[in-house]
C-alpha cells in the first residue's frame, strides 16, 4: 500500500496565495529544465527508463488497482501547484459561466448542419433527447463537484472511484475534447465573421489544394482568436468572469431577438415533412448536437475557485443548464419554421434564414450575437480546460510543470498555453464536421464514465461494503453497461426492428433494480445528491451509450486511433510517472492501492472522509 502524502507542519502562507515551506527558496515560475518536466526517478537516465519499461506489466497491475482519496485530491495534489487558485467566484459567476461556456457554435452552426443533413424539422427532438441526456450528466457532475471541489473535474472524480487507469482514459479524452472543442468553435467564429461582412463562410480562409478535403482550408483568424481569449483567461479568473457577464448578457438579448423575430416570420408548413430521415436521423443528429451541451463540465472545474461550493455549484450548474436546454429547443424550432430544411444553410444557418425572409439587416445582429457567444465559449473554455489540465499535471500523467499556478495572477498559465497552442494548430487545418463528430464520441464516453463512477461512489466503500455485496454490485453494473451497449448496437444495425429490445431493455432494468434492492448503499451525499439513484445514473449510462451508437463509423475510427495513441503514451510515459509518485519515489505518495472488489481495511477511506470534512469546514463550504 502506498504511503499517504502529508504536508510539513513548518509552512508559511504567502500573500500570493501559495504555501511555502519555511526557509524554502522561491523558484521562478518559468522553468524549462528537464527535471521540471520529468522529475520522476524512472526518467533520471536511459538506464532507469529501460528498467522502468521492463517493469511495465507489474506497474500496470498496480495502477489498475490504484485509488486516490477525496482528501488527497483536496490536499496533497493541490499543493503541487505551489500557489493556490484564488477563491473568488460565486453562484452568479458560475451561472453566467454556464451561459458563456455552452451557447455558441453548437446552436448557431450544428443546428443548421444537422437539420439539413439528418433530422429535418425534427431537429428540435434531437435537442430534447440530447438535452435530457446532458441533464442526467449535469446531476452527476454536480454531486461530485460539491463533494470534491477541485480543479480536476471528472478526472479527479474518476481517479477516486474508478482508479488511475480509468482516470488516464478520462484525462486523455478531456485534453482531446479541450483541444478539438476550442478549435471547432474558433473555426465557426471565422465563418460568422465572414457572414457579418457579406462573404461566403470560407472566404476568410486560405485554400490549400495540396491538402486532403476537410483539412485544406487554413484558418489563421481562428488561431488569432484562440490566442487572444487564452491571454485574457491567464490574467484573472474574476476579470474573465466580468467580461463574460457583459458578453453573455448581450448574447441573451440577441437570442431573444432571434426567437421573437423568427416566430414572426415562421411558416408552419416548413415543418412538413417533420422527420424526413426517420427516427435514426433524429438520434444521429442528437449525438452530434450533444456537442452544444459539452461546455457545462467547465463549470465543475471552477469548484476550487468557488467561495461556497456546496451552495454555488448546484445553483450555477443546474440553473444555467435548465435554461439553456429550453433555449436550444426553442431556437431549433424557430429555424425549422423559418425555412424548409433543405434550404437551411449549413455554415451560418440563422443569418442566412433572416436574409431569405427579407430581414437583410437582421443577419448582422445574428452574426454579431453568434460571434459574441462563440467568443465567450472560447473564453470560458480557456479558463475551464486549463484547470482540467492543471489537475491532470498534478498527478504527473503529463509533466508537472503544467500544474503550476502563477503566484501573481492565481491562474495556471502553463496549462493555458499548452491547450491554446495545441488548439491553434488543429484549428488552422481541420473542418468543423471532422471535429464535431470526434468530439461528440469523446464527450459522451466521459459522461458515461461519470455516471458509472457515481454508482460506484454510492454503492461501494472499502471497509463498509462486504465482499459479497461488492461482487454482486460489479455483476449488476456490468449487466447495465452490457445491455446499454447492446441496445445501442442493435439500434445502429437494425433501427427498424424491435425484437432485440424485448430482451435488452428488461436486462437493463433488471440490473438497475437489482442494485436498488440487493446492494445496500455505502454512503449518502453530505449536502446535495443526485435524486432517484440508481435509476438516473443508470439511465445516463444508457443514453450516453445510445447516442454514441448513433454516430457514424468514421467518428469511432478517429476516436479509436486517438485512444490508441494515448494508450501508447500512457504505457511509455504516464504509467511510470504516476507509479513513481504513488509509491513515494518522486515525492510522498497520496494514493492507496487496493482491490476494487472490496478489501476489508477501511481505515484510509474513513480517515480521508474525516480530512475532507475538516477541509470543508476550513474552506467555508457550509457542510
Amino acid at each position: 500500500m502506498a504511503p499517504v502524502e502529508t504536508s510539513s507542519p513548518e509552512t508559511e502562507h504567502h500573500e500570493d496565495g501559495g504555501n511555502k515551506a519555511a526557509g524554502e527558496v522561491t523558484r521562478s515560475y518559468w522553468r524549462w529544465h528537464k527535471d521540471d518536466f520529468f522529475p520522476e526517478p524512472s526518467f533520471a537516465s536511459w538506464g532507469a527508463y529501460r528498467r522502468a519499461l521492463g517493469a511495465t506489466p507489474a506497474r500496470l497491475r498496480d495502477r489498475f488497482a490504484g485509488r486516490s482519496t477525496d482528501a488527497a485530491e483536496l490536499g496533497a495534489l493541490r499543493r503541487r501547484s505551489e500557489n493556490e487558485m484564488r477563491r473568488c467566484l460565486t453562484w452568479w459567476d458560475l451561472t453566467w459561466f454556464g451561459f458563456g461556456s455552452v451557447i455558441g457554435a453548437g446552436i448557431f452552426v450544428l443546428t443548421g448542419q444537422e437539420a439539413h443533413d439528418h433530422a429535418g424539422p425534427a431537429i428540435v427532438l434531437s435537442y430534447v433527447a440530447s438535452g435530457l441526456s446532458a441533464m442526467l450528466s449535469v446531476f452527476c457532475y454536480t454531486e461530485f463537484a460539491v463533494e470534491i471541489p477541485v480543479a480536476g473535474g471528472s478526472f479527479a472524480y474518476l481517479r477516486v472511484e474508478l482508479g488511475d487507469v480509468a482516470a488516464f482514459i478520462a484525462a486523455a479524452n478531456l485534453i482531446l475534447e479541450s483541444i478539438i472543442g476550442t478549435a471547432a468553435v474558433a473555426r465557426s467564429w471565422t465563418a460568422y465573421l465572414a457572414s457579418l461582412i457579406n462573404k461566403p463562410a470560407s472566404a476568410l480562409r486560405i485554400h490549400a489544394p495540396s491538402l486532403v478535403d476537410g483539412y485544406n482550408e487554413l484558418d489563421p483568424i481562428a488561431v488569432g482568436v484562440i490566442l487572444v481569449t487564452a491571454s485574457l483567461a491567464m490574467l484573472s479568473s474574476k476579470g474573465t468572469s466580468r467580461v463574460n457577464w457583459v458578453a453573455s448578457a448581450v448574447h441573451v438579448v440577441v437570442i431573444g431577438f432571434v426567437i421573437v423575430a423568427g416566430f414572426l416570420h415562421a411558416d408552419p408548413s416548413n415543418l412538413k415533412p417533420f422527420m424526413p430521415h426517420g427516427v435514426p436521423g433524429v438520434f444521429r443528429a442528437a449525438a452530434i448536437v450533444y456537442f452544444a451541451y459539452g461546455g457545462f463540465d467547465n463549470i465543475a472545474t471552477m469548484a476550487e475557485e468557488t467561495k461556497n461550493p456546496s451552495r454555488d455549484i448546484p445553483l450555477g450548474l443546474l440553473g444555467s443548464m435548465s435554461a439553456i436546454t429550453a433555449i436550444y429547443c426553442v431556437m431549433a424550432l424557430v429555424l425549422s419554421m423559418m425555412q424548409p430544411y433543405t434550404a437551411i444553410d449549413t455554415s451560418a444557418a440563422y443569418s442566412v434564414a433572416f436574409t431569405k425572409v427579407g430581414m437583410h439587416w437582421a443577419q448582422y445582429v445574428v452574426a454579431l450575437g453568434a460571434l459574441k457567444g462563440m467568443t465567450t465559449v472560447l473564453l470560458v473554455g480557456a479558463l475551464g480546460q486549463a484547470r482540467y489540465t492543471t489537475h491532470i499535471a498534478r498527478s504527473h500523467i503529463i509533466p508537472p510543470v503544467f500544474a503550476l499556478v502563477h503566484p501573481r495572477t492565481g491562474t495556471p498559465v502553463h496549462a493555458t498555453v499548452l491547450i491554446a497552442a495545441a488548439s491553434a494548430c488543429i484549428a488552422l487545418f481541420s473542418s468543423l464536421d471532422v471535429l464535431s463528430s470526434l468530439l461528440s464520441v469523446s464527450t459522451l464516453f466521459i459522461f458515461m464514465m461519470m455516471a458509472t463512477a457515481l454508482l460506484v461512489r454510492r454503492y461501494y466503500l472499502r471497509g463498509v461494503t462486504t465482499r459479497a455485496h461488492a461482487q454482486r454490485f460489479v455483476a449488476l453494473l456490468v449487466l447495465i453497461i452490457a445491455s446499454s451497449i447492446g441496445i445501442a448496437a442493435y439500434w445502429g444495425t437494425s433501427p427498424e426492428r424491435w425484437h432485440g429490445y424485448v430482451v435488452l431493455v428488461p436486462a437493463w432494468a433488471a440490473g438497475t433494480l437489482g442494485i436498488q434492492l440487493l446492494v445496500p448503499a455505502a454512503r449518502a451525499p453530505k449536502v446535495w445528491g443526485v435524486p432517484l439513484v440508481p435509476w438516473l445514473p443508470s439511465l445516463s449510462i444508457a443514453t450516453n451509450l445510445f447516442l454514441m451508437g448513433s454516430l457514424g463509423k468514421d467518428a469511432f475510427i478517429r476516436f479509436g486511433v486517438c485512444t490508441a495513441i494515448m494508450l501508447v503514451y500512457y504505457v511509455l510515459v504516464g504509467l511510470h510517472a504516476t507509479y513513481d509518485v504513488a509509491h513515494g519515489a518522486c515525492a510522498a505518495g497520496e494514493e492507496d492501492s487496493d482491490d476494487f472488489a472490496g478489501a476489508d481495511d477501511g481505515k484510509n477511506k474513513v480517515a480521508a472522509a474525516a480530512d475532507v470534512e475538516k477541509a470543508d469546514a476550513a474552506d467555508g463550504g457550509g457542510r
